[in-house]
């Protein structure tokens, strides 16, 4: 009688156990992190950790580079090298063939249209079009779509960021919230794709820091500051990190982007901003280590592409650099194609990201078609001389260009989404607005200054190291996931780095 009353006792605890461990979304054993911290610096060239590196305090890039493990070799294996492209790779782990997010612009059904825009849901915090976003148009899942499914929608995961796709693309589809800033009146805001009405914190955030200019916040140190304090105000709006099962914040820093874009990569301004930022992540590493506990979460740290050296500034150390008129080159290519092909309407839409794309109507229309039309096309652009390869990207494969180029050229194309044509310029050639080249800088090419990018892993599960081997910008994600033991994006096709 006894025995069958204690074993009855054991029983029922068990039960109980189990039950407890379906409620907090987590499988029985499953070690994981109170929360994963995903941090993107938009527009962060792999050198700049070691350009400013004695300018730097201990707590933030230094912490992450002593304490952390450094994949030295992370390249982004596909073009072109933007910022929705990127931040939608690093979170699913896949590339544009494959996610869809062929550029910040790309073709659906023949007409270009902007990687977030979705007509179906009004903004929250805003009357305008900056807040009809969301993540409809990216095909696979994220860390943080993958999270939500391993503890059955029981985790939280949120987005912040200044721009919009920076701050939707990495918290995927089933995220509980992704916030950007609208920049005509500097506020926080979201879409009905997330949420019924603004969440009381973050309508109190933007009392207290909104209202400032696009020029004050996205090209400032202010930029930096209202980004790591909007994180801060979702963990704790939000709760993140806060019981036992494992949340998600995405971080993107964007002003670094805006100032790079418009200062370059050795300017005064890039260093500052950059110097700036560091401080800005001791800061909230150690506010981590308070709020969740040290070695309680899991932060990586990466970017979405890096920058071309100013095209001045290598000429006159006699380093070859031109600059590419895409502008130009679209309409002189239009006036070509009608001259050839006997009509008036508009043969070339526009040169974008490096791609070419046609008026697939008026070109379809035309008696030699589609495939005569970019055969000329090709011809033509072969006798830019400031391109190295012209690329039909429907031949990519057959391409007569180095094997690690046609990868990315494979990589980057989406047959339903993307240009028609690929244009490869020669390495610092980069596109510009006029044959009067200015100060600044871009970016979207294959070549290393755009390619190589930082990614670093610090805290819950990491032992601190360092690598050379080749590592992709899928293997993040795939990285990200090995560690905290879910299942990696549906298009993932990285490699975990540190647990091979």
């Amino acid at each position: 009688m006894k025995r069958n009353l204690l074993m009855a006792k054991v029983l029922l605890a068990a039960v109980v156990m189990i039950s407890l461990g379906c409620s907090r979304g987590t499988a029985a054993g499953v070690d994981r992190p109170k929360l994963v911290v995903g941090i993107v610096v938009d527009q962060m060239r792999w050198d700049y950790l070691y350009r400013y590196y004695d300018l730097y305090g201990e707590g933030g890039f230094k912490r992450l580079m002593r304490e952390g493990y450094n994949c030295e070799n992370t390249m982004i294996n596909y073009v072109p090298t933007v910022t929705g492209a990127g931040h939608a790779s690093i979170f699913t782990g896949s590339v544009p063939s494959i996610h869809g997010i062929a550029a910040n612009n790309f073709a659906i059904d023949g007409k270009i249209t902007y990687c977030c825009t979705d007509t179906t849901v009004s903004g929250l915090g805003t009357d305008s079009d900056a807040g009809r976003m969301s993540p409809r148009k990216m095909l696979t899942t994220t860390i943080g779509d993958e999270l939500k499914i391993a503890t059955d929608f029981k985790a939280k995961v949120i987005g912040v960021s200044l721009k919009d796709r920076a701050s939707i693309l990495p918290a995927g589809h089933s995220a509980d919230g992704a916030y950007w800033v609208d920049n005509a009146t500097g506020n926080f805001i979201t879409s009905t794709y997330y949420m019924k009405e603004l969440p009381g914190w973050v309508k109190a955030f933007n009392k207290k820091y909104g209202g400032k200019s696009e020029r004050e916040v996205s090209y400032s140190a202010y930029g930096n500051l209202i980004t790591a304090e909007m994180a801060k105000a979702a963990i704790e709006g939000e709760g993140l990190g806060q019981d036992d099962v494992t949340d998600m914040l995405t971080v993107s820093f964007s002003c670094t982007d805006k100032i790079g874009h418009e200062f370059a990569t050795h300017s005064p301004e890039i260093r500052d901003i950059f110097v700036d930022l560091d401080k800005k992540l001791a800061d909230m590493f150690a506010y981590l280590d308070q709020k969740v506990g040290k070695g309680q979460y899991l932060v990586f740290l990466t970017a979405d592409h890096g920058a071309a050296n100013n095209i001045l500034m290598l000429r006159e150390h006699g380093i070859p650099a031109e600059g590419f008129l895409a502008g130009k080159t679209a309409s002189e290519l239009d006036a070509y194609l009608k001259k050839t092909f006997g009509t008036d309407r508009k043969l070339v839409n526009e040169i974008s990201s490096y791609m070419v794309f046609f008026n697939r109507e008026a070109v379809d229309a035309l008696d030699g078609g589609y495939d005569k039309v970019k055969e000329a096309a090709i011809d033509w652009l072969k006798d830019n001389d400031r391109l190295a390869y012209v690329i039909d990207f429907e031949r990519a494969a057959e391409a007569p260009v180095p094997a690690p180029v046609r990868e990315r050229i494979i990589n980057g194309y989406n047959h339903k989404r993307s240009g028609d044509i690929l244009l490869v310029p020669n390495p610092a050639n980069y596109e510009v607005d006029s044959e009067e080249i200015g100060r600044g800088t871009t970016h979207g090419v294959w070549n290393p200054y755009d390619s190589h990018i930082p990614f670093l892993l610090m805290g819950w599960g990491v032992k601190p190291g360092t690598t050379n081997a080749k590592t992709t910008i899928n293997d993040i994600a795939a990285t990200v996931c090995a560690l905290i033991h879910v299942q990696m994006p549906n298009g993932c096709i990285g490699n975990a780095v540190i647990n091979k």
